[in-house]
């Protein structure tokens, strides 16, 4: 009996495991189905999701839903924007909650979050796009025939790794909370419950294009009384953390049907100094634990009323500290007589009566003195700042009294002493001239060194000047490296830039005795692995002409340098503006010649992009083509020349993300003149392989004096347009196209006397006796293919051939064609003198002539194969013309395959 028992119990369990195994097959299409439809019944957007898994053994005798790639769109009218999207969305519920119909509420009672991003957006129009629920299609539906897509009886929920964004464009107001982990718990199924909560985050905070938190570290550990029938949240007790100041707050946040009440206060837990400290980032401020603090340092403030349509909370924020100071330990001077005196306040509720006073913000370092104060009333409408400041201060010291960034040197007397008093309207309306900006500051012996630079940037006097128009630069001399400059200028609307995102518009002079570009190049730095291995830095982002950038410079050196590459005697213009830099007029001396430049460079679009033209005057050819990678590119076999080039270039194309040519995207073309004094042939491998090629010409006694060409590239190919040369009375063509990685595809044609081609055709040129022989030439092709450090090189006989073949059997036409005629004249001469008698054998005389001439050329044989000819005919027989065409391919071949050593005389004869 108890053997049964057990096998019906083993039975049971088997089976209920397989029906928790076999469920979730059955049910997973349906759950997906029911969340999905729920879902978008209930709101005015979207939701989809990639997959929809569902759990029971794991969670048993809860059900888990995972929605995979989870989205939420928004309809009109923000069309097409995400709401909400996450990596995963897991949902925990009763079994029994699978099993209902479409309409039905689903009852959660956990909910994890991964990955998440929610972007809360409030248009001009005060249009939310997070206000997507429907309305009821009838308001007189009692509430008992509704339904709700879900309800939340929730015991804990999780949100990980997530990032909130928050954009009122009616206000300006931008709010990020990123790598957001929150957690809760509490029973949310209750009228009156108790959610504990802890969260983590780094946040940013701005408004009207004012940052007030940049990514700062907040903590915060928070219990929050819920009560459900009133919509009223309470702070029962919490603790927070911004960067490293504490705080402790207290009050509530109630939500009523037309408004939000609010009643929330603030402060810090005690009054030291180090509090101050705190509130600085970690990543500056360091560890703070074993600073020497005096005087205090206090933050308290309240937030009070109602929040609506018209009206915030009236708020009160207090900032003080009374004669403090600080000392780091291992530093061996300390800030003291530090004054702070801030206050923000708003009294009416209303935002544009906002307003920040400093009374005072001031500290020393031994002698050296900071202060500043300010008022900013209607902080929120026509902002008006009245502010003074004036110091000095020796540099050095900062870092004696403060851990500035490693690496991080700072030397130099700074005095200042600038006032300036304005509204938000004036600065608008560009009326620079109705705000009240006057003042001087100087910098002398100025030095600052990171790791970030190559070298210390120098400034051995700056001065500047402050009006209401402009800020103008008077002095600034100053090095770096093998560099020194001078830099005058103006910048006419620094107040517009600083405080309605206006362009910087400037005008600037720069001189320069030598100024070399490395000097502001930083190398690549390489990071070292986990594994030990060295991997370069990929750069964070690409570089970016700026976009609020709007100058114009000229600019003068004696002398540029660049790498290998030296210019002389500098000058011309700089343009920036609209995320572009436009070069015009620049002259330089580069290489013994003379260059002209104008060009620009555009960072507009995704991919930089660049358009040049160059004029370049007797250049260095070989300076030129060793230095620039570009003419290698272009032209390889240029190296190997030795003069001078005139050449205009024009070219346009892509620039990589550091700024050089995308050499596959070029487009343009060149034209060159080229002088040359001598030709490097040990450095040519073309040449090298030509020569061996073409025994009759001596390639180290090429010349090329007088040179011109034209390239033309796109895509990869440089084409070059046919062009000629000599080599002594040799014309020679030559045309083709090369790729940017240097595979040819050339065509050298060589018009080659007949005289050049050895003593067998010069024998035969002797028994034809024609001067028109001796401007006879024989075209010879050669292939020019593979790469230009191994190039191959094949020569084609067949025009040649032909060529050979045509004109001696046209010569010998011709020859022909006169005997018959002085025949002719023969024949008619002895009819005018009486004579009746003809000479039978007279036309096989002609033609047997004609034979033996043709036969020499053949073979050498003076016997006529047949003296039968008609007269009236001048054509070879096509046995004998082929067997001319032999005997030209022959000859030719034979300039080709005689061994180096037999063609020696050869050589001798041409040279």
């Amino acid at each position: 009996m108890k053997k049964k028992i057990v096998k019906i119990v083993g039975v049971i369990i088997v089976l209920i495991i397989g029906i928790l195994i076999a469920i979730p097959f059955f049910l997973e299409a349906k759950i997906g189905d029911i969340i999905r439809n729920n879902v978008n019944s209930s709101v005015n957007a979207t939701l989809n999701f990639s997959d929809a898994n569902l759990s029971l053994i794991r969670s048993f005798p809860n059900a888990v839903v995972s929605l995979k790639d989870v989205s939420l769109v928004n309809k009109a009218p923000f069309e097409g924007d995400t709401l909400f999207a996450s990596s995963e969305v897991s949902l925990s519920m009763g079994v029994m909650q699978l099993l209902k119909s479409n309409g039905e509420p689903i009852s959660i009672s956990k909910l994890n979050v991964d990955n998440a991003l929610l972007h809360i957006k409030l248009d001009e129009n005060e249009n939310a796009n997070y206000d997507i629920a429907k309305e009821s299609e009838s308001e007189n539906v009692s509430s008992s025939q509704t339904t709700e897509g879900f309800t939340f009886n929730m015991e804990s929920y999780e949100i990980n790794n997530s990032r909130i964004l928050y954009d009122d464009f009616a206000t300006g107001i931008h709010l990020e909370i990123d790598k957001m982990n929150h957690t809760g718990t509490g029973d949310l199924s209750l009228a009156n419950s108790e959610l504990d909560t802890h969260t983590e985050a780094l946040v940013s905070f701005e408004m009207d294009s004012t940052n007030y938190l940049n990514k700062n570290k907040v903590q915060l550990d928070a219990l929050i009384g819920i009560d459900l029938n009133e919509n009223k949240y309470s702070f029962l007790k919490n603790e927070a953390l911004v960067n490293q100041l504490p705080l402790v707050f207290e009050g509530f946040v109630k939500l009523n049907e037309e408004n939000q009440e609010v009643d929330i206060s603030f402060k810090t837990p005690s009054s030291d100094f180090k509090n101050f400290l705190a509130v600085i980032p970690e990543t500056y401020s360091k560890n703070i634990s074993n600073v020497t603090t005096t005087g205090d340092f206090i933050v308290e403030g309240n937030f009070n009323g109602i929040v609506d349509e018209e009206h915030i909370p009236k708020f009160n924020i207090k900032i003080n500290s009374d004669n403090a100071s600080f000392k780091y330990p291992d530093l061996p001077k300390a800030v003291k007589n530090i004054f702070i005196d801030v206050l923000v306040n708003n009294t009416t509720g209303v935002a544009e009566d906002t307003y920040v006073d400093i009374n005072k913000a001031s500290f020393m370092i031994d002698g050296d003195r900071f202060n500043m104060t300010s008022k900013i009333s209607e902080l929120m409408g026509n902002t008006k700042v009245n502010a003074h400041l004036d110091g000095k201060m020796n540099l050095a010291n900062l870092e004696k009294a403060y851990p500035v960034p490693a690496g991080l040197s700072l030397k130099g007397l700074l005095n200042a002493d600038i006032s300036t008093a304005f509204d938000m309207a004036t600065i608008e309306r560009k009326q620079y001239e109705n705000t009240k900006t006057e003042g001087e500051m100087t910098l002398t012996d100025f030095e600052y060194r990171s790791d970030e630079i190559p070298n210390p940037v120098v400034l051995n006097a700056t001065s500047v000047s402050f009006n209401p128009k402009s800020v103008t630069l008077r002095e600034m001399k100053g090095s770096t490296g093998k560099t020194d400059f001078q830099i005058t200028g103006t910048i006419n609307n620094f107040l517009g830039y600083l405080f309605n995102n206006e362009n910087v518009e400037g005008n600037f002079n720069l001189a320069s005795d030598t100024f070399a570009l490395n000097d502001f190049m930083v190398d690549e730095v390489e990071e070292t692995s986990d594994s030990g291995t060295s991997q370069a830095q990929e750069p964070s982002e690409k570089i970016k002409i700026p976009s609020f950038l709007d100058a114009n410079f000229n600019a003068t050196a004696n002398t540029v340098i660049y790498d290998n590459i030296t210019l002389r005697n500098v000058s011309g213009n700089l343009r920036i503006k609209d995320e572009k830099a436009t070069l015009s007029n620049m002259t330089s001396s580069l290489f013994d010649g003379k260059v002209a430049f104008n060009g620009e460079v555009s960072t507009k679009e995704k991919t930089p992009t660049f358009a040049m033209k160059l004029a370049l005057d007797q250049l260095e050819l070989k300076e030129s083509f060793d230095a620039l990678e570009l003419f290698q590119a272009l032209a390889p076999v240029a190296r190997i020349l030795k003069g001078k080039f005139s050449s205009d270039i024009a070219l346009s194309g892509n620039l990589t993300d550091d700024f050089t040519p995308d050499l596959l995207s070029l487009t343009g073309d060149i034209l060159a003149d080229v002088i040359t004094r001598e030709i490097s042939t040990d450095k040519a491998p073309v040449l090298s392989a030509l020569d061996t090629k073409l025994d009759f010409i001596d390639l180290e006694k090429l010349s090329l004096r007088e040179l011109k060409t034209k390239l033309s590239f796109k895509d990869g190919l440089v084409s070059v347009k046919p062009f000629s040369i000599k080599y002594q009375d040799i014309e020679i063509n030559v045309d083709g196209n090369h790729t940017f990685d240097q595979k040819m595809n050339y065509k050298a044609t060589l018009q080659v006397p007949a005289k050049y081609l050895g003593s067998d055709i010069n024998n035969l040129i002797a028994r034809i006796d024609d001067k028109a022989l001796d401007s006879l030439t024989i075209p010879i092709t050669a292939n020019i293919g593979g790469v230009y450090n191994s190039p191959q090189v094949t020569t084609d006989l067949t025009s040649g051939v032909k060529t050979l073949t045509n004109q001696l059997i046209e010569l010998e036409k011709q020859k022909l064609m006169n005997k018959g005629k002085d025949k002719a004249k023969d024949l008619l001469g002895g009819i005018l003198s009486g004579s009746t008698k003809q000479d039978s054998t007279g036309t096989s005389d002609k033609n047997a002539g004609a034979k033996e001439v043709l036969g020499g050329i053949l073979g050498g044989s003076k016997k006529a194969d047949s003296t039968k000819v008609k007269t009236d005919t001048v054509t070879t027989p096509p046995k004998k013309e082929e067997a001319v065409k032999e005997a030209a391919k022959d000859v030719l071949k034979g300039l080709f395959g005689k061994k180096k050593a037999e063609t020696e005389t050869k050589k001798d004869s041409v040279n």
